[in-house]
C-alpha cells in the first residue's frame, strides 16, 4: 500500500473553515461585525436600450420609476443604508459597467428591476380567396405577427452556473484592499488574499455570493406572493448584467408589459406601491437574517 502524504494542518483548517461559509453566511462570516451599508439599485435597459413596451408604456421606463422610489423607500426606512442608482435618468449603461459600478462601490446587493415581456412569434393567415384556373379557389395569405397577451407573473433571477468563473477576478481584486486596512488580520481572523492556499476560500466565495443571492431572490418572491402576485418562481441564468458581481446580486421582473392588466399595474399608483413595498421588505428581512 503506498504512502498517503499528510494534509498540512492549516490545509485542514482552510477546509473546515470553507465548510462553515458554505452552511453559514459565506464570505460574510469572515468579518464581525457585517452590516448592509449599500445597495446599487439598477433600472434595466435606458437609451437606446428600450425597444421593450406594452400598449403605451416602455419597460425602461417603468423600471426606472420603481428603481427611484425603491431608492427613496430605502432611504426613508433604512437611513444607515447607502442608496446608488446606475440610472436615474433615460440613458443606456453596457450591462457590465451596471455591476462594474457595484463593484466599485463595494456594494453589499445589487438589484437589478425589470418588466417581463413575451416572445413575438410569426404566424400565416388566410385573408381572403382569388379565383384561379378553372374557378379554383385560392387563398390569399398574410404573416402576422403576434405575442400572448395572458402571461403574467413574478420571477427573480440570480447568476447562472455557467458564468460563476467569471466572478474569481472580482472577488480577488476586491478582496486585496483587505491588506489596506489596519489590523486585517484581527478583523478577517488571518485571512490573507496573497495566500495562494486561500484560493481555496476564494473559490468558494461566489457560492457564497450565489446562496445569498438564491436567498433573496427567495425573500423578494415570497413578497410578491404574499400580496397575490403569480410567482413564476426563482431561476439561475447566464445573465450578462450578474455575472461579474461582487455581492449577492438579483434581477427581479416585476410583472408582463405585454400583459395589458399587468401594464396598468405596474404603471398606477397603487401597483408601484405594492411593488416598491415587497421589495422593500424583503431587503429588510434580508439585512435583519446577515446582520444577526
Amino acid at each position: 500500500m503506498k504512502n498517503i502524504a499528510l494534509v498540512r494542518p492549516n490545509v485542514i483548517l482552510i477546509a473546515f473553515i470553507s465548510i462553515f461559509i458554505i452552511t453559514s453566511t459565506g464570505y460574510q462570516a469572515f468579518t464581525q461585525d457585517y452590516k448592509i451599508k449599500t445597495i446599487v439599485i439598477d433600472a434595466g435597459h435606458g437609451g437606446k436600450d428600450g425597444s421593450t413596451r406594452g400598449l403605451y408604456s416602455t419597460e425602461k421606463d417603468v423600471a426606472l420609476k420603481t428603481a427611484l422610489r425603491l431608492g427613496k423607500a430605502i432611504e426613508q426606512n433604512l437611513p444607515d443604508v447607502k442608496v446608488v442608482y446606475t440610472r436615474s435618468e433615460d440613458v443606456f449603461i453596457p450591462l457590465y459597467d451596471r455591476i462594474g459600478l457595484a463593484n466599485k462601490v463595494k456594494a453589499d446587493l445589487f438589484i437589478s428591476i425589470h418588466c417581463n415581456d413575451m416572445p413575438v412569434y410569426r404566424s400565416t393567415i388566410v385573408t381572403g380567396y382569388r379565383k384561379g384556373k378553372r374557378g379554383k379557389r385560392i387563398p390569399i395569405t398574410e404573416t402576422v405577427s403576434r405575442k400572448s397577451t395572458s402571461t403574467r407573473g413574478t420571477e427573480t433571477f440570480v447568476s447562472g452556473m455557467g458564468r460563476m468563473n467569471e466572478q474569481d477576478e472580482v472577488i480577488k481584486r476586491e478582496n486585496e484592499a483587505i491588506l489596506l486596512e489596519d489590523n486585517y488580520k484581527e478583523n478577517y481572523e488571518g485571512f490573507d488574499p496573497n495566500n495562494p492556499e486561500n484560493y481555496i476560500i476564494l473559490s468558494l466565495m461566489k457560492n457564497a455570493y450565489r446562496t445569498q443571492s438564491l436567498k433573496l431572490a427567495k425573500m423578494v418572491q415570497d413578497q410578491y406572493i404574499n400580496v397575490g402576485r403569480i410567482d413564476r418562481g426563482v431561476q439561475e441564468k447566464s445573465l450578462a448584467v450578474l455575472a461579474r458581481a461582487g455581492m449577492p446580486a438579483i434581477l427581479t421582473e416585476i410583472g408582463f408589459i405585454s400583459n395589458p392588466t399587468e401594464e396598468d399595474y405596474m404603471n398606477s399608483e397603487a401597483g408601484q406601491i405594492e411593488i416598491t413595498n415587497c421589495l422593500l421588505k424583503a431587503i429588510q428581512n434580508y439585512k435583519a437574517s446577515v446582520e444577526r
